[in-house]
């Protein structure tokens, strides 16, 4: 059995990140977008169709807008909720601490 080791990295402080939007983040190397709805959510941050960054995209309840295209992903959950099935952003575990906001990459 193998267990994932934590590697909690903090990517910004808070209020960096809008009540009700998002921002984009590289960690190491990848592209998170962070989302400030009914707490903190962080997911792989380019859209699978044109790799178009989600984070400015129109966010509604639990869903985000991508820009481009118009493809529309659950926050939460990472799921593409039109278009294709099984599609989905990787999610991360995310975290507001005293000094910022954390993600497990």
């Amino acid at each position: 059995m193998t267990t994932k080791l934590m590697a909690w990295k903090k990517v910004a402080e808070k209020g960096e990140v809008a009540l009700g939007g998002g921002r984009a983040f590289k960690v190491n190397g990848k592209d998170i977008a962070i989302f400030n709805q009914d707490g903190y959510h962080a997911l792989d941050g380019l859209c699978v169709h044109q790799d178009g960054s989600i984070a400015p995209g129109k966010l509604e309840g639990d869903i985000v807008e991508c820009p481009l295209h118009f493809w529309h992903y659950n926050i939460k959950t990472g799921e593409l909720v039109d278009y294709l099935k099984d599609v989905k952003l990787k999610t991360y575990a995310v975290e507001a601490r005293d000094d910022g906001i954390y993600v497990d990459v």
